[in-house]
Formats: structure tokens, C-alpha cells, sequence
């Protein structure tokens, strides 16, 4: 079923509008991609829920990816890049930070303008969210390595069933961050792309 004609196109449709989005980012701000890191899986539907015990699940299997993208940026610079991806955002809709409230307390900290938005005794900032996109990255003042972005973790390549890509395959989190400075990492919401209910009908997207 993972292998179907239609299971691959909503694949391929999933993938491309995922790594539309890591692209922008390369594109539109100062960040440089440096490693993206591709997670599709299609398990089957337990006969049984595991939790809460009234039914089971209403599928053969279901089909979801995620995708992970690694950029590099100049830490001596942070506020330029900061204020790079929000001015971004305020026109590409693929980019949801911009200079609203959140985002331009965070540029003020970085320009020495402001206090930490997180509060005065917090740890240097080091995430955004928004319309299911997480930006994360190595923090700038308080060089603490056990908040460093980690490597990702490996997973089985067994297509059509499951898939794990990383491009390019010998690029590593270290290995951005030595040539740039810093790492920002991009984590996009997960994409459930296609269904096959135990009823025979199927759904894409």
C-alpha cells in the first residue's frame, strides 16, 4: 500500500512542499542550509488503541514525513540575522516570524536595546514558534555546550515503509557549525499525506 501509484505521488507532493519551505529560508534570510534531514514513515493501525481502550484504530496504514533542516550564521552578528529572517517573514508567507510583538523583543535583546524576553533571570534565548515551524539555535551569550543544537538522531531506511534521508549524507551539525559559527535548526510540523482506511477508501493530504 506504501508503494501504491498514489501513495507516491502524495509523497513526492508532501517532500517538495516541505523542502519548498527549508529552501525560502536559504533563499530569503541570512541563514545558510547546510544539512536537511528527511523522516517518512507509514505504520499500520493497531488492532486496539494503546491508551484509551474504546475502539480501534479506523486504518490500515497512515502515511506522515517530517523534514529537519540545519542552516549556519555568523554568531557576531545575530541581531542582522534575527532582523533578516522577521523582515523575511513580513513577505514570504512560507516564513511566519516576523516584527511583531515576540519577534521585535527578540531583536531589541540581541541589539542591546532590550531586556531578555524571556525574563530577567532566564537563559538566553533560544527558540521561536509558529503555524506548526519551530526555529531553534545555539544560544549566543551563554555559551552553555549542553544547549548546543544536537545531531540528529539516525533512523532505518526502508522505503516505501519507512525512510530516512540526510543531504548530504557525510554532513554533520558540527561540521556546519565550524564552518559558520552557529547553527540554527528549522523543524517543520509533520504532513500526514496519505491514509488507507480499513473501509478500502483512502485519503491524500
Amino acid at each position: 500500500m506504501a508503494g501504491s501509484s498514489q501513495a507516491v505521488a502524495a509523497r513526492q507532493k508532501a517532500e517538495k512542499q516541505l523542502r519548498k519551505v527549508v529552501r525560502e529560508f536559504a533563499d530569503r534570510t541570512p541563514l545558510a542550509l547546510g544539512m536537511v534531514v528527511v523522516r517518512d514513515n507509514c505504520p499500520t493501525g493497531r488492532g486496539e488503541q494503546p491508551f484509551f481502550q474504546d475502539g480501534s484504530d479506523t486504518y490500515k496504514i497512515k502515511c506522515w514525513m517530517t523534514a529537519t533542516a540545519y542552516y549556519g550564521a555568523d554568531p557576531r552578528h545575530m541581531d542582522d540575522v534575527v532582523d533578516g529572517i522577521l523582515t523575511a517573514g513580513e513577505s514570504h508567507p512560507d516564513i511566519p516570524f516576523t516584527h511583531d510583538e515576540t519577534g521585535s523583543k527578540l531583536l531589541a535583546y540581541y541589539r542591546h536595546h532590550g531586556p531578555n524576553p524571556n525574563g530577567p533571570k532566564a537563559l538566553d534565548p533560544s527558540e521561536v514558534f509558529a503555524w506548526g515551524q519551530s526555529l531553534t539555535w545555539d544560544p549566543v551569550r551563554d555559551h552553555d555546550p549542553g544547549r548546543l543544537i544536537e545531531e540528529p538522531s539516525p533512523g532505518k531506511n526502508d522505503p516505501p515503509v519507512q525512510r530516512f534521508v540526510r543531504e548530504p549524507e557525510s554532513a554533520t551539525v558540527a561540521g556546519v557549525r565550524k564552518r559558520y559559527g552557529m547553527v540554527f535548526r528549522l523543524q517543520l510540523a509533520s504532513t500526514d499525506y496519505y491514509k488507507v482506511f480499513k473501509s478500502g477508501r483512502t485519503r491524500t493530504g
